[in-house]
């Protein structure tokens, strides 16, 4: 049985600080993945990232339970890789969109489909590293993490059916890059 995380934020609470670090160690790398997609600088997201944790450190006692851990420690690190962004004054890039239909998306998706897992994650990993940094942090939530429109929401502080547009605009980005990089006859054998 896994034990959950409130029973380590109680133990640290309670004073036991070496429970943190099996929240870290829960956590470390999902953070730094939303801290790189945002940031595209190792480096950065490095920094990020302890920044992230040391914030929650300091902060477990404001954390009530009324969301999950994980929704309260993506949240300060999408916070934290936004102020490093405004510190560094950094733009964020606009990728250019052909106007994709639904049918065409969908294509896409059937095409990625076909591919085997492995190499399916990876081709759109590094698709999802082309597109701007708040859309490869909100497909990063939403299909790797598995997170729900409200639980995102609850990240970024936007509204469910703004994260849901958000997430539907970034997958057409996505249909462009992956359509631009995919073998053209892999893509006219499924179409």
């Amino acid at each position: 049985m896994t034990i959950t995380d409130q029973h380590y934020i109680d133990l640290i609470t309670n004073g036991d600080t070496h429970a943190f670090a099996i929240l870290i160690d829960r956590y470390k790398d999902l953070v730094f993945t939303l801290a790189l997609r945002l940031l595209k600088n190792r480096e950065e997201a490095e920094e990020v990232s302890q920044d992230t944790f040391i914030k929650a450190y300091k902060s477990l006692s404001k954390f009530k339970g009324e969301s999950k851990f994980s929704t309260w420690i993506y949240k300060i690190a999408y916070n934290t890789s936004l102020d490093r962004i405004k510190k560094n004054k950094k733009y964020w890039n606009d990728v250019e969109i052909d106007e994709f239909t639904a049918h065409q998306i969908k294509t896409i998706d059937n095409t990625l489909d076909h591919l085997e897992t492995q190499e399916r994650n990876q081709s759109i990993k590094d698709c999802i590293a082309l597109l701007p940094n708040d859309d490869s942090f909100l497909l990063t939530l939403y299909y790797f993490d598995e997170l729900s429109f409200e639980e995102i929401s609850k990240i970024v502080g936007i509204t469910a059916n703004n994260v849901k547009v958000k997430i539907f605009r970034g997958r057409k980005k996505l249909a462009t890059i992956l359509k631009a990089r995919l073998e053209p006859e892999i893509l006219e054998h499924y179409e």
